[in-house]
């Protein structure tokens, strides 16, 4: 490890993610390793005490090199559904339970899984695609010290222990090449294609949001999840909105005032958030906050590569 990756590890190891209450180990993956998982399942695995009772995935981010900004060769990739412009009666928000409706309320929910012997959680959102099936998330809710999580499940509209629209059981899980290599914080987006159930895909029970790549920095922000640490218990979506900046401190992440805790992790953030359709393009997820700048949500730039993951989970 040069110089450089030295001293930047021991910077990354002074930000939590979310407070982060677990310790990183290196990761020790290669470069070249695969950025997808085939997941299996235990039948009824998943019942309501155990999410009640599972646990929300913190990771320290110690680990990861930078990227530059993006290029103006970069240019954005729009994927549909598309969201009218956003009207922000309730801008901005620090943090708080949605008690907006609309379509945010089904196509967000949260993500559950397996980390060697404990059960634990995080959050994702149902986006357009090809395939009618895909949850995005973090990185780390689908990989997390060089190993895959396993029993992975979507619950859409989670409500204290019950799933209105059912568990949907990822077929296969992905992250971006960069976080499946060295858990780059930068590139904490995570993919899961789910089953369908009851013979209906995910979008045609929830919906689906739209998703853009490369869209820029410093927008008007909506992010969503369900922390379920203290103060929050996992039982409710809540939100925060703001206008969100680029990080100017360790990462290229973008930046929103937000007092959102664990559990959270892989929650959408949209632009063009209108809040009486529920209905905004996705642009980021809740990745990670620095311990010495608290109340500070911070997630990644969907660039080319959360694109390649994108495209990869699509044509799985």
């Amino acid at each position: 490890m040069n110089r450089h990756r030295t001293a930047l590890s021991v910077l990354l190891a002074a930000g939590a993610l979310l407070a982060g209450a677990l310790t990183a180990a290196t990761p020790s993956v290669a470069a070249d390793a695969p950025v997808s998982f085939r997941q299996q399942h235990s039948q009824g695995f998943w019942t309501a005490e155990r999410m009640r009772s599972a646990v929300p995935l913190d990771v320290t981010a110690a680990s990861g090199s930078m990227r530059t900004a993006p290029s103006p060769a970069d240019r954005p990739t729009r994927v549909a559904p598309t969201a009218p412009p956003a009207s922000p009666t309730a801008f901005p928000q620090a943090g708080g339970a949605w008690t907006g409706g609309g379509a945010v309320v089904k196509t967000s929910g949260r993500v559950f899984f397996t980390m060697g012997d404990r059960t634990a959680s995080c959050s994702g959102d149902s986006i357009a695609g090809a395939n009618g099936s895909t949850v995005i998330t973090a990185g780390h809710c689908v990989k997390y010290q060089g190993a895959w999580h396993t029993n992975w499940v979507f619950v859409p509209a989670y409500d204290n222990g019950s799933a209105p629209f059912g568990q949907w059981s990822a077929t296969r899980t992905f992250a971006t090449a960069q976080w499946a290599a060295s858990e780059d914080m930068n590139m904490d987006v995570g993919l899961a294609v789910v089953a369908p159930l009851n013979g209906q895909k995910l979008s045609q029970v929830v919906g689906a949001q739209g998703i853009l790549f490369n869209g820029g920095y410093n927008k008007r922000m909506y992010s969503f999840g369900f922390p379920a640490a203290a103060p929050y218990d996992g039982t409710k979506l809540v939100y925060c909105s703001g206008n969100s900046s680029k990080d100017f401190l360790l990462t290229k992440d973008h930046g929103l005032a937000c007092n959102m805790t664990g559990g959270s992790s892989g929650g959408p953030w949209f632009q063009d958030f209108n809040e009486a359709t529920g209905l905004g393009t996705q642009v980021s997820v809740n990745s990670f906050g620095y311990t010495f700048l608290p109340n500070r949500m911070f997630g990644p730039y969907f660039g080319n590569e959360a694109k390649a993951a994108y495209d990869q989970a699509q044509a799985a």
